[in-house]
C-alpha cells in the first residue's frame, strides 16, 4: 500500500457542517485515482493513529487539485480535528485511493442514462462521478436525485446548478425534507426521496434497461431505491452503492461474548479483550496496536488477516469478499465465538 504525503492548500466551507479539503496534487508522481473513489487520511491526535476514508469530491481531468468534502459528525475524533485544527499549509499523510464505487466503460454506451441517488453527504463520490460523466460526455444522459433537509444543507448546491447552465443532458430532482417549501423554489418537492415517484417518470421518459443506477447515503435510501428498482425488472448488475457503514441485525451477535484474543504481527502477540458489540480491529485500535485498515466496510481488505485458532464469525457482510482465503477473515467485521482465538496481521 503506497503512503503519500500531500499539502493542503485550501479548506472551503460547503455548508454549516461540511468542509471540503483541497490538497495539492504532487508535481511529479500525480497521484491518479477514478472518479468515486476515496482517499484514506491519517491523522496522529493525542497520541493514537486514526485513519479515516473520504470520498473525493473532485474529478481526474476536471479538477486540477485534489479535493475531499469532510461533513462533521458530533463526537466524531478525526471529522471534528479536520474542521477545527486543520489548517492551509499542513502536511497530512494519505494511502493510495482506493473503491470500486466508479464508472465502468464496458457498461457504458451512447444510450445509457446514468441515474445517482443520494442524500446528504452521499452526494461526495456521485459528484466526483457526475463531474466526470459530463465533462467526458459518458453516456447519453445524466441525473441526479438528490436529497436533503433544507436549501441550506445541500452540498455543493451552487456547483450543482453551475453545471447545469452548461450541460443540458443534466437533470436533477431535488428532494427537502423540511415542512415548508418556498414558492420561489418549484422544482424543490418536499419530503423525502420518493423512488416510485422518479422512476415513473424515467419510465415514461426512457427504457429503465438502458439506466445505470449508483446509490450513495443512508441505508434506507439504498434499500428503498434498490427495491424500487428490482421491483420494475431492473437488473441487479445495473445498480451500484457505496457503502460508508455496516448495517449489523443484532441477532447476529447472540453467539457473542466478550473473548480475550492474541493479535500477532511481525513476531509479536499481543492479548486483546475484545467486548461484545466490538470487532477485533476496534478492540485492537483501543489497545493501542497498529493495525492495518481504511474503509471499516469489509471492501478494501486492508484489515485482512489469517486466522491460526479458534473460530471467529464475520457480521455485515453480504457476500464473502474476493481475494479472501479460507483461512483469512476481516478484522473490521470479525468477532471472536470462543476463547483463545490467534489472528495474524501482515
Amino acid at each position: 500500500m503506497k503512503h503519500y504525503t500531500l499539502k493542503v492548500i485550501g479548506l472551503r466551507k460547503e455548508t454549516a457542517d461540511t468542509l471540503t479539503v483541497v490538497f495539492k496534487q504532487p508535481g511529479l508522481k500525480k497521484i491518479k485515482y477514478q472518479a468515486g473513489q476515496y482517499l484514506t487520511l491519517i491523522f496522529h491526535i493525542n497520541g493514537r493513529r486514526y485513519i479515516r476514508p473520504y470520498s473525493f469530491s473532485s474529478a481526474p481531468g476536471f479538477d486540477q487539485d485534489l479535493e475531499v468534502t469532510v461533513k462533521q459528525v458530533p463526537g466524531g475524533i478525526v471529522s471534528n480535528h479536520i474542521a477545527d485544527r486543520l489548517k492551509t499549509g499542513d502536511l497530512v499523510e494519505v494511502m493510495e485511493p482506493m473503491g470500486s464505487f466508479v464508472l465502468n466503460p464496458d457498461s457504458i454506451t451512447t444510450a445509457t442514462h446514468i441515474v445517482l441517488w443520494g442524500a446528504g453527504s452521499g452526494i461526495t463520490p456521485l459528484f466526483s462521478i457526475l463531474k466526470e460523466a459530463l465533462s467526458k460526455n459518458t453516456g447519453k444522459q445524466v441525473t441526479l436525485v438528490y436529497g436533503n433537509r433544507s436549501l441550506e444543507s445541500v452540498i455543493f448546491k451552487d456547483k450543482i446548478m453551475a453545471l447545469k447552465t452548461v450541460y443540458p443532458n443534466f437533470t436533477s430532482w431535488d428532494f427537502h425534507t423540511k415542512l415548508a417549501i418556498s414558492e420561489v423554489n418549484p422544482t424543490i418537492i418536499e419530503g423525502r426521496i420518493d423512488p416510485a415517484k422518479v422512476l415513473s417518470v424515467m419510465q415514461a421518459e426512457g427504457d429503465l434497461n438502458q439506466m445505470l443506477h449508483y446509490i450513495c447515503g443512508p441505508t434506507g435510501l439504498k434499500e428503498s431505491v434498490k427495491t424500487a428498482l428490482l421491483g420494475l425488472g431492473v437488473n441487479d448488475q445495473s445498480i451500484l452503492t457505496e457503502d460508508f457503514e455496516i448495517v449489523r441485525d443484532p441477532v447476529e451477535f447472540e453467539n457473542i461474548s466478550t473473548r480475550m484474543v492474541t493479535v500477532i504481527k511481525a513476531g509479536v502477540k499481543s492479548l486483546v479483550e475484545v467486548v461484545k458489540g466490538k470487532s477485533i480491529l476496534e478492540a485492537g485500535l483501543d489497545a493501542m496496536l497498529d493495525l492495518s485498515y481504511s474503509c471499516q466496510t469489509g471492501s478494501c481488505l486492508l484489515c485482512k488477516a489469517v486466522l491460526l485458532k479458534g473460530e471467529v464469525k464475520m457480521i455485515g457482510l453480504a457476500t464473502r469478499p474476493e481475494g479472501l482465503i479460507t483461512d483469512e477473515c476481516l478484522l473490521c467485521c470479525s468477532f471472536p465465538l470462543v476463547d483463545n482465538v490467534e489472528v495474524a496481521v501482515a
